[in-house]
């Protein structure tokens, strides 16, 4: 599956740290041309000289058109094109709906949503080019199929996505471009180590599989649906959790 990424041009969006920062490490191995983008072009540099396999860096805002615009322009010369949109960039800052302020929802609201309608804007004359035209989202099943206090900005901008996606996919079709979308459940990213040690065990009592996932898993998932062996798969998603959503109780994981 790997060897039809090889040569591609990649755009991973919010891909210097994280999931994202997954996604460009396999997508790399795999042979692909990555451009990681990210706001601060010094993170985005380090980021892609530490993946490596000629990954490179730019500085980007998915909140601005004109900014994505000229990071895909740039990649593009560079690259000799572009293949695949990973819409990764995301942010995810608690706030509980009665304290939520209208900033705290619109920033979240731009970064998460309408930064993937932006990215997936700016990349469509390119990806109506390619012959293997891809955009790869990255939702949560936050939102989409559960919840967690003080993020409802965070699950409603995750579930819109997945709305976004189920129609960009007709009308992207007549290109040969899909549209697909990776769940990641809880992965082991900076973000969740911030969330404390004690977060993560109970997290990882939940999942079947007794591990919270690695970023890695989210980038294979994404890989697949990158690939050529994906060309009949648009409109769909994965969830890559562990199994975590599907228990009713801990106490049917104590019965396993």
């Amino acid at each position: 599956m790997s060897a039809s990424l090889k040569g591609r041009s990649v755009v991973v969006t919010g891909g210097s740290k994280g999931i994202g920062k997954g996604i460009a490490r396999v997508f790399a191995g795999a042979g692909a041309k990555v451009a990681i983008l990210a706001r601060t072009l010094k993170v985005a540099e380090a980021c892609a000289a530490e993946i490596g396999h000629g990954a490179f860096g730019l500085s980007g805002d998915v909140t601005s058109l004109s900014s994505i615009e000229a990071a895909l322009k740039t990649i593009a010369a560079k690259n000799g094109g572009i293949d695949v949109l990973c819409a990764n960039a995301g942010i995810f800052p608690p706030a509980r709906l009665e304290e939520m302020t209208s900033e705290q929802w619109d920033e979240v609201l731009d970064t998460n949503l309408k930064g993937t309608f932006l990215s997936v804007k700016a990349a469509i004359p390119y990806l109506r080019k390619s012959d293997q035209g891809r955009i790869v989202i990255t939702s949560s099943i936050t939102g989409p199929v559960t919840g967690f206090p003080g993020w409802t900005h965070y699950g409603a901008s995750k579930a819109g996505q997945l709305g976004f996606m189920r129609t960009a996919c007709i009308e992207l079709a007549k290109y040969g471009i899909t549209v697909n979308a990776v769940m990641p459940g809880n992965i082991v990213t900076e973000g969740l180590a911030g969330m404390g040690e004690e977060y993560q065990k109970s997290m990882a009592a939940s999942v079947p599989l007794k591990r919270l996932g690695h970023v890695d898993d989210i980038g294979h998932a994404a890989l697949y649906f990158a690939s050529k062996e994906a060309a009949y798969v648009t409109g769909q998603t994965i969830i890559v959790d562990g199994g975590q959503i599907l228990p009713e109780s801990l106490d049917a994981l104590a019965q396993a």
